[in-house]
């Protein structure tokens, strides 16, 4: 500000020598002439002058410095919902999983068409006669002579039974030698030696799981589902008891004791009886 005020009075003062030198060519210049005095006070600033043209567009300056990182804005709203994409690759098989518990059992499918009957097969050659073997020893007659008897036939008399537990059969129909007991649903052996055992069972309204125990362990299961119709369950064993086994009946699976009763037309049987003693009993007998 200071060079500006400076420089405004140097132009005044070379404005008055050069008028001075014009009006008075031929006199001689003085050097007080030449001096200017010291410049009085700024005077009052004048008008506003009229805006001037606009210049010429710079250079574009530098590039300046990054300026700092903003705020995060405000989350927008969700956008619409895009197309389905292509679906990828199929992935690589997973590992095994474990088994899963039995489902229920479907319904039961219609009789197939029976197969056409096979060819039959080339007959063999018919073998040597052999030779005629020496005769046996003479038999021991044992007429007369007393035979240990086990036999029971047994009705059920009420329906659905629990589960896990012996079935109870209380319509006894055969029972030889007492050793079937109807309060505890068992069958306790009193005769060493091979026995036979079946149970033919009615099931309606749910599927039936029945198994023969035998000392606590199932010898035959049986499986039957309910189609919407009545059903019979059935099995048979042969079983080789020692004096103080048990054998009974039980429902081996929750919820599907569909064992059905009705006393009009329909019964389910527990049967078993002593095939033949172990020989041990059978010499005992003899002797006595």
């Amino acid at each position: 500000m200071l060079a500006l005020f400076f420089f405004i009075c140097a132009v005044q003062c070379a404005t008055s020598q050069f008028r001075t030198i014009l009006s008075k060519r031929d006199a001689s210049i003085n050097s007080s002439q030449l001096l200017c005095s010291m410049p009085g006070p700024p005077g009052a600033h004048g008008p506003a002058g009229y805006p001037g043209s606009a210049g010429q567009i710079g250079r574009m300056g530098f590039p300046g410095k990054d300026g700092k990182d903003g705020k995060d804005g405000e989350s927008g709203d969700p956008g619409e919902k895009g197309s389905q994409g292509i679906p990828g690759n199929a992935g690589e098989p997973g590992p095994k999983g474990k088994q899963g518990p039995i489902g229920k059992a479907g319904a039961r499918g219609d009789k197939g068409l029976q197969g056409d009957l096979g060819k039959s097969g080339t007959p063999g050659k018919k073998g040597s006669l052999g030779n005629k073997g020496a005769p046996g020893l003479q038999g021991i007659c044992k007429c007369g002579i007393k035979q240990e008897r086990s036999a029971f036939s047994v009705a059920i008399t009420s329906s659905y039974p629990k589960e896990r537990l012996p079935i109870k059969f209380g319509k006894i129909l055969m029972n030889e030698g007492e050793h079937y007991n109807s309060s505890s649903g068992k069958f306790h052996c009193g005769i060493p030696g091979i026995y036979y055992f079946s149970y033919d069972i009615t099931l309606a309204n749910k599927h039936l799981a029945i198994g023969l125990v035998y000392n606590g362990q199932y010898q035959v299961k049986t499986f039957d589902a309910n189609t919407g119709n009545h059903d019979i369950a059935s099995g048979s064993t042969i079983l080789h008891l020692k004096q103080g086994d048990e054998v009974w009946l039980q429902i081996f699976y929750s919820e599907q004791n569909g064992l059905f009763y009705d006393s009009y037309w329909a019964d389910s049987l527990f049967t078993g009886f002593l095939i033949y003693p172990d020989q041990v009993v059978q010499n005992e007998m003899e002797e006595q």
